[in-house]
């Protein structure tokens, strides 16, 4: 398999992952405290859908600008609805269609280029399966839900956290220590500041 078909296989599946915790959140829980800090589930579920409707509007040549769906956001929820899951499945659905071979090697949204010209869409996609799987977690951890992370999918994406995190408020807090001998998903997770 070649490294851009690895990291679509990583991000379809980080994205089943996240559609069978979003499946398990009771009708009445989506406005609960989730496991990332100020928001509720809702608001991560919004969050994540912000990220995937960035590459559907990045497929139709439409930059996408809607402001309260970025990490720091603070009404990221409203993007998620009355319905979050419904939302999610149907941006999902909706993204999945235009995602094609060709599209890959497109340079990625605007907004993650910044002064890096080279960054395709599939490195966009490394960084949407980094940020499902850490909000899947997020979510998962704060109803009780046992989230367990991918082994060939936290390894790429803790490389690239430690490339990408910037620690400012609203983002990524300061890190964790993880106990001794502490397996990957919990060093991943402290890294991010968040204790498993």
């Amino acid at each position: 398999m070649t490294e851009t078909k690895e990291i679509v296989d990583r991000y379809q599946r980080t994205q089943d992952g996240f559609d069978a915790v979003l499946a398990a959140v009771p009708a009445g829980r989506w406005d609960a405290a989730s496991a990332c800090d100020h928001w509720t589930v809702r608001d991560v579920t919004g969050h994540v859908i912000w990220g995937v409707e960035v590459l559907r509007r990045h497929a139709a040549g439409e930059e996408y600008t809607v402001r309260n769906g970025p990490a720091g956001s603070e009404t990221p929820g409203e993007l998620a609805g009355e319905d979050p899951l419904a939302e999610w499945r149907a941006t999902r659905e909706a993204t999945d269609a235009v995602v094609t071979d060709e599209f890959l090697d497109r340079p990625a949204p605007a907004w993650y280029l910044a002064n890096r010209p080279d960054v395709t869409v599939t490195d966009y996609l490394a960084l949407l399966t980094f940020d499902t799987l850490v909000h899947t977690w997020d979510v998962g951890s704060a109803l009780g839900v046992d989230v367990t992370m991918e082994a060939d999918i936290v390894a790429p994406s803790f490389s690239l956290a430690r490339l990408i995190i910037s620690r400012t408020p609203g983002t990524f807090g300061p890190k964790v220590k993880p106990a001794p001998g502490a397996d990957q998903q919990t060093r991943f997770l402290a890294f991010l500041g968040r204790s498993a």
